[in-house]
């Protein structure tokens, strides 16, 4: 009996240290890396519905991790096999266990960055989203021109032209154009201040309008220090009621337009058409930075109606046709 007892206590003590064995390098596991020298980030992606395990061994497949059934047992006794959240990540073998857990838990999943040049169309834009793996073309240009998308953003138009403000941006892969877009407005709202607002009125000018007019002169000008000046040519030949005349506003309307503008285009009767139309087109014909809408609501003090390129991003202002037509005949037709 008391040798069944020795043997007992042993056993207990041998089971307890072999316990504790384990759970000493389970712990010590959890927290050491596959390898300390390769930090080479390596994407992992996570489509909904897929099973903890299949991903799981393409970690270990790939060295992002050690002891596979290890790594199985700690997600599943903490519970992260269930929180696992869907997306795109950047995983390496110099990240502990633990972590790599944390970040698949957490969603801190990998962000694409872009960057949106200022004076860019939908289309442009629609360009930009699909080269950097984000979302189809179509399927921006789609959203972005939903007028039914563009009134629940509470916008006074039937696109999104001239809202979607020209910045950096970082997205997680396959976000979906509605939040793309949505991000672009919201940058443009904590852009065009109160004051913005209380300028445009004293101007007697809407948003919309104030909008438009930017994506003009954001078109128009190859200097930025021109801004304000040709800023006040359009507002000068509106006052005067003279129609605006610019080559940019006409190529916005034309379909397939491949980069030559000629005259029967500036003939041709379209919504945009400012050499037939008087006043403002219907709406932007890009999407203006900060500084377009700045010299939109704050014009240079000037008597000038009229300009046209010296073809070195600058422009030769006139205050008459007479000066024009002579500026005209020097920078364009060289005599």
């Amino acid at each position: 009996m008391k040798n069944f007892k020795v043997i007992i206590t042993i056993t207990l003590c041998l089971f307890f240290f072999g316990a504790f064995c384990f759970m000493l390098d389970f712990f010590i596991y959890t927290g050491k890396p596959a390898s300390i020298n390769d930090h080479t980030e390596k994407v992992v992606i996570i489509n909904t519905g897929r099973a903890f395990k299949s991903f799981s061994e393409e970690l270990h497949k790939n060295g992002v991790i050690k002891g596979l059934y290890k790594f199985n047992l700690f997600a599943r006794i903490k519970g992260y096999d269930k929180k696992i959240k869907a997306g795109e990540y950047l995983l390496s073998a110099s990240m502990t266990p633990y972590k790599i857990l944390q970040i698949l838990t957490d969603g801190k999943v990998c962000l694409h960055k872009i960057t949106i040049p200022e004076g860019y169309n939908i289309r442009q834009i629609a360009s930009v989203t699909a080269m950097a793996g984000l979302c189809a073309e179509t399927k921006f240009t789609g959203s972005a021109t939903n007028s039914s998308f563009v009134h629940n953003k509470g916008i006074d138009a039937e696109t999104f032209e001239g809202y979607l403000f020209p910045d950096t941006y970082f997205f997680s892969k396959n976000v979906s154009p509605e939040k793309i877009i949505s991000a672009m407005v919201k940058r443009f709202r904590s852009v065009f201040t109160p004051t913005f607002k209380e300028q445009a009125k004293k101007l007697g000018l809407s948003i919309h309008q104030t909008v438009t007019l930017a994506s003009i002169i954001e078109k128009e000008t190859g200097d930025s220090e021109e801004r304000s000046i040709i800023s006040s040519v359009f507002h000068n030949r509106l006052k005067k009621k003279m129609r605006l005349e610019s080559d940019p506003t006409v190529i916005y309307g034309i379909k397939n337009f491949d980069g030559n503008i000629k005259k029967r285009h500036l003939e041709t009767s379209t919504p945009y058409n400012t050499y037939k139309i008087k006043g403002l087109p219907p709406g932007p014909i890009a999407n203006p930075g900060i500084k377009a809408i700045e010299a939109a609501l704050f014009p240079a003090d000037t008597n000038f109606l009229y300009f046209v390129s010296k073809k070195d991003n600058t422009h030769e202002f006139s205050t008459n046709i007479r000066k024009h037509n002579k500026a005209v005949r020097k920078y364009q037709l060289r005599k």
